[in-house]
């Protein structure tokens, strides 16, 4: 497939705050789309990508927080079943609003659910990088964004700046 992909939405476009549609089967298409996120994830360089990034509203995620690269897991419906009590911080950033980031306290550790790529029902265990790249694509499927985990004060202070950089 071309290493092109679909611009990225830029916030506030409505689609961003829109739960995506879940997954019915793994098609052809669906893989399709999944190798086009990569593109673009990887293409960033970033460590995931939700479907509704690109404009598309089916509920895909792809994650690769690998340091080689070429280790994407590809999820459909993906939920979090169990998250570990323990959190941690890290900085974390959209191509849907660029030139901000903020600092994320997430669970280190989660368990996800999700269609794999045969259509088959899969639990994975993610910890570290994999675990923070994983919830972040799951709140873009139900229609998140990473600063809607802040106080409104630096929500608000955060995307100011970013409407100052886009000028």
């Amino acid at each position: 497939m071309a290493a092109g992909h679909r611009p990225f939405l830029m916030w506030p476009d409505k689609r961003l705050q829109t739960p995506a549609a879940p997954v019915a089967a793994i098609t052809d298409e669906t893989r399709a789309i999944w190798e086009e996120m990569i593109a673009a994830m990887d293409a960033m360089p970033g460590v995931g990508l939700a479907a509704v990034q690109l404009g598309i509203m089916q509920a895909l995620a792809v994650v690769d927080a690998s340091e080689a690269r070429g280790q994407a897991v590809r999820m459909a419906n993906p939920e979090v079943l169990h998250a570990s009590v323990k959190q941690r911080e890290h900085d974390e950033a959209s191509p849907n609003l660029p030139g901000v980031w903020a600092t994320i306290s997430r669970p280190r550790a989660v368990t996800v659910r999700y269609l794999n790529q045969r259509g088959e029902p899969e639990d994975r265990d993610f910890v570290g990088l994999w675990a923070t790249s994983a919830q972040h694509q799951i709140d873009h499927l139900n229609g998140r964004m990473y600063f809607d985990h802040l106080s409104k004060l630096k929500r608000d202070r955060l995307l100011k700046k970013a409407r100052k950089l886009a000028r």
